[in-house]
């Protein structure tokens, strides 16, 4: 079932985590997986009590090697049913680069393909030194569609993009952080410590202002000029509950608790 391929874990604090159960399978994805993780997203989206999302990999092995090589013959046998199955990639695929909250990575071991893909799209992305990164699809006739290649252009750029795809090849935890594939590389034994720690800084944070900023440099990817609305929105966090916490706290040198309004 794509629910127990998927699961989902909250915490006290806001942290929800999003695991790609399949261990036995390094995580590879199905086509029910892919569906299964717009859906989540898409409820996570509008839930106003996460604060952050982390996003991992069942087991110690790996985050995720991309899509199921056996689904080929039955889901992606042909070009109409590779329509089908990419429409549900890029269904997801939006869900999670329109999700208004912070998204962290928590990478232990393969990163690879739609692996990869999953993780370029989170806001950080942390590893252990044993990680291992590429987009070896050439190498099996395949094509990154649009979307899937947008996410790829986006974290490193269209000449780095495209030196992945086409040379195919599988590189290391240091030169992934040299190119800006991954944040932060730690040891091994230190990745879901890192990347939890990590969480809860951004969970100790103002919400609504992690959103806004989200939100605004998404608008700056554009081209076109901002509309007065839209700077006035910049201004919008002084009517906010939270910006009142905020400061008061500084001054009386404690520390905020912000409850998202």
């Amino acid at each position: 079932m794509a629910t127990d391929h998927i699961l989902v874990g909250r915490d006290g604090s806001g942290i929800v985590t999003v695991t790609l159960n399949r261990p036995e399978e390094l995580n590879a994805l199905t086509k029910s997986m892919w569906g299964r993780l717009g859906q989540v997203f898409r409820e996570l989206s509008i839930d106003d009590s996460v604060r952050c999302i982390v996003i991992t990999g069942a087991g110690e092995k790996s985050f995720s090697p991309g899509n199921d090589i056996s689904e080929f013959e039955t889901d992606r046998s042909n070009s109409t049913l590779a329509a089908e199955y990419g429409a549900l990639m890029q269904e997801s695929i939006h869900a999670l680069e329109t999700c208004p909250h912070p998204l962290v990575a928590m990478i232990k071991g393969i990163c690879v393909g739609g692996g990869l893909e999953i993780a370029g799209l989170c806001d950080l992305r942390i590893c252990g030194a044993s990680s291992r990164f590429g987009a070896p699809i050439a190498k099996l006739g395949l094509v990154m569609g649009y979307a899937e290649i947008g996410a790829l252009r986006a974290l490193v750029g269209p000449t780095r993009a495209l030196e992945i795809l086409l040379e195919g090849r599988i590189m290391d935890a240091d030169e992934a952080f040299r190119l800006g594939i991954v944040s932060r590389v730690v040891a091994d034994g230190e990745v879901e410590a890192d990347a939890m720690a990590t969480a809860g800084r951004i969970a100790a944070g103002a919400p609504l202002v992690h959103r806004w900023h989200k939100k605004f440099l998404r608008r700056l990817a554009q081209a076109t000029p901002l509309t007065t609305d839209e700077i006035k929105e910049g201004y919008a966090c002084y009517d906010t509950e939270d910006f009142r916490i905020g400061y008061r706290a500084f001054l009386d040198k404690t520390t905020p608790v912000f409850d998202g309004r």
